[in-house]
């Protein structure tokens, strides 16, 4: 039953310092192979039950087990005991235990209570020893009840009671090799940030532990030195990981002496610190003695068993982490020890094939390629050639490199080869999500939404947190007119992203299909508080307070869109619309005229310039603006006929001009009209239709009179 750790977890990125345990045990207890309880201080044997010793009683214990003898059991020599106290030592044992099952469950109150009252006892039980005369205290008994206080006062955070528990076993002389509980008392420093103590102590219990003890002195140099780092003291780190490394090296201190350099800054050490983590041996069996044979059966059925042994799994994490420790540091110290991130990438690679985690050479290649696109600093001929050479290869990059691919293709347009490498990652992990949501991104492209669809369940199935099958899986829905799951989904995405904008706008988009207007104002508000000058949720917001009615709103929206993009046609449309019909007529000019320059063939904003000037009573503008405009469109009818009513109401000659060419322009029509239906009528077989007024008696009353050429 553990109730501490000889150790803490550094939190920092990659930095960890590992459990400071070893074959010789822990700091915790737990119980005896036979049930009983027994303090797992660090000992050379097990505690065994019914052994009987001198050193039981009166004398002293050795936590490290370094003495001569045996180490004493828990047990005491019943022979010649009063019954009184046999059964109070029991009591205390028995307290004891069940202290330690109480933290096993995680009732700590319990825990520590238990603890407390096997200490009362114990008191009790060593003064009817004295008061007996002839038994002598059981010492190991009274360092088990110590301990255990001490353990449960810590899983408390009772931090100074537990040091003050931890200090009498540490000045017992009694208790040889205590002051290893230093390294307890060190750990509680920490917690309460004291770390200039903390040092002091990991140093103090270091110095009781003699060479023999090697594992467990490499563990607490490992924890001063994530002390130092937790402090910014990497020089003193530095000095504790390299003597690591030198007397017992592995992965994570390699790592970790990476990340020490890389802090100072210094790039050559940081090359040496990578070369020395890339040859840190495992001792893993060879892998290749994993690989089936095509004609021996039975010695595949052995491999499939061994696949399925924990010391394979084992094995197989420790490789892993390996792997990702010198990724990690590649990509870490690349940009740094040379001129460029490709420059230490390649670098890294050199060394890297060369070693025995050679297959990582193919994970940072990856890794170039994609710093590359996103840099847009690439040859994409080269990188395509590349991904295709890794997708050849029988290793773990090749589905990276496959997906890679896919999505080069996917965003060239190039539905079919994308379609072809998403296929060829199905094939090698068809449960990877990033490759699920490939596919359906392919099947999205040629509208088969349905089977978009169950790529992204599917991808979400593998892996629920994948927000781009989330949203992709919404988009999905929402072209298959299922608009609640649309909105299901992209609810269930805001829950994860809190602040994106994306998610906020489908979320306006949806509650306006769903004809809930005011549920779509609201997210395009918190869309706007996201990005406060996005044009087109500008004017989305003020379509929506148009159609509610609210005209004010619908006004603010739309200017702020203006605002931000001028260019904006239907924009300027509707603000040009709005100011004419409410008689403010500058603006509308002023917008209007924008119009004219955005779409210059388009008679209409002309038009209404002229007829804003006009309404305004500026005539003579409004004549000029409409003979200007007759030189652009002669044969805009609607134009002639505000130029012959202004000459007319002038009284300017050039009015029967003006009429002379409006009729002919009529006539025009009319004959062209005659003639496409002559053409129709003939095809079809219909006998013609004569024209029923002539141009010539055309009047201004048959024309359309449009006052006003607003856009609908």
């Amino acid at each position: 039953m553990s109730s501490n750790k000889i150790t803490f977890e550094f939190p920092g990125p990659g930095i960890e310092a590992r459990p400071l345990a070893s074959s010789l045990g822990s700091w915790n207890h737990t119980t005896s192979p036979m049930g009983r309880p027994m303090t797992e201080v660090v000992q050379a044997r097990a505690v065994t039950l019914g052994y009987r010793s001198s050193l039981t009683y009166g004398s002293s214990v050795d936590l490290l087990g370094q003495s001569r003898s045996r180490f004493p059991s828990i047990e005491s020599n019943t022979e010649d005991m009063t019954e009184e106290i046999i059964i109070l030592e029991k009591k205390v044992k028995d307290l004891i235990e069940e202290s330690c099952m109480a933290k096993s469950t995680g009732d700590l109150q319990l825990a520590l209570e238990k603890a407390k009252e096997s200490g009362r006892n114990e008191r009790v039980l060593a003064n009817l020893r004295e008061e007996s005369g002839s038994w002598n205290i059981n010492v190991v008994l009274t360092c088990s009840v110590l301990l255990n206080l001490a353990n449960q006062y810590e899983n408390n955070e009772m931090y100074t009671e537990a040091l003050n528990t931890y200090q009498l076993i540490v000045k017992d002389k009694r208790f040889i090799n205590g002051g290893i509980l230093r390294v307890n008392m060190a750990n509680i420093y920490f917690k309460k940030k004291n770390y200039t103590k903390a040092i002091k102590f990991y140093q103090m219990a270091l110095d009781t532990i003699s060479n023999d003890h090697k594992i467990m002195r490499m563990k607490i140099m490992q924890n001063i030195a994530m002390v130092f780092v937790h402090i910014g003291q990497y020089s003193g780190a530095i000095t504790s990981l390299e003597h690591i490394m030198t007397e017992s090296p592995n992965i994570r201190t390699g790592f970790n002496l990476v990340l020490c350099f890389y802090a100072i800054g210094d790039s050559e050490r940081m090359k040496k610190a990578f070369q020395n983590l890339i040859s840190v041996p495992l001792g893993i069996i060879n892998k290749d003695k994993f690989i089936p044979s095509d004609d021996d059966n039975s010695a595949n059925t052995a491999i499939e068993g061994t696949k399925k042994d924990k010391l394979h799994h084992m094995e197989r994490n420790l490789d892993a982490l390996a792997h990702k420790y010198i990724i990690t540091a590649a990509k870490l110290i690349a940009p740094v020890i040379e001129t460029s991130l490709a420059t230490g990438l390649d670098w890294c690679m050199d060394l890297v094939k060369s070693s025995q985690y050679s297959e990582a050479a193919n994970d940072l290649e990856i890794t170039k390629i994609i710093n590359s696109l996103r840099k847009k600093d690439f040859n994409l001929h080269v990188v395509v050639e590349t991904l295709k050479t890794l997708v050849r290869k029988d290793s773990s990059v090749k589905i990276a490199a496959a997906t890679n691919l896919s999505s080069l293709y996917f965003l060239k347009t190039d539905y079919e080869q994308a379609k072809q490498y998403s296929d060829s990652a199905m094939n090698a992990d068809s449960t990877n999500p990033t490759v699920l949501v490939n596919k359906g991104n392919t099947e999205f492209v040629k509208q088969e939404y349905k089977k978009a669809t169950e790529f992204y369940k599917e991808a979400l199935r593998s892996d629920s947190s994948s927000t781009e099958a989330l949203y992709n899986l919404g988009l999905s829905n929402k072209k298959l007119n299922c608009l609640e799951e649309s909105l299901d989904c992209f609810l269930k995405l805001h829950a994860i992203l809190r602040n994106n904008a994306q998610v906020m706008y489908q979320l306006a988009h949806l509650y306006e299909l769903l004809e809930n207007p005011k549920e779509a104002i609201k997210w395009l508000m918190q869309v706007i508080s996201l990005t406060p000058t996005d044009p087109k949720v500008l004017a989305k917001l003020g379509e929506l307070y148009d159609h509610e009615g609210d005209m004010p709103q619908a006004l603010q929206y739309y200017y702020e869109s203006f605002r931000c993009f001028p260019s904006n046609i239907d924009v300027i449309k509707w603000l040009g619309t709005y100011y004419y019909k409410n008689q403010f007529f500058e603006k509308a000019i002023q917008h209007f005229q924008r119009a004219s320059l955005i779409e210059p063939t388009h008679v209409q904003w002309q038009l209404l310039v002229a007829s804003c000037y006009r309404k305004s009573g500026n005539y003579q503008k409004a004549l000029d603006k409409y003979r200007d405009i007759h030189h652009r469109f002669p044969q805009n009818v609607q134009c002639l006929h505000f130029l012959v009513r202004l000459c007319a109401d002038m009284k300017l000659k050039e009015g029967r001009e003006y009429t002379t060419t409006l009729k002919k322009v009529v006539k025009m029509k009319e004959t062209r009209e005659l003639l496409k239906g002559s053409t129709e009528n003939s095809l079809m077989g219909r006998p013609k239709m004569g024209a029923k007024k002539r141009a010539e008696d055309v009047t201004f009353t048959d024309l359309e009179l449009r006052d006003d050429l607003l856009p609908e």
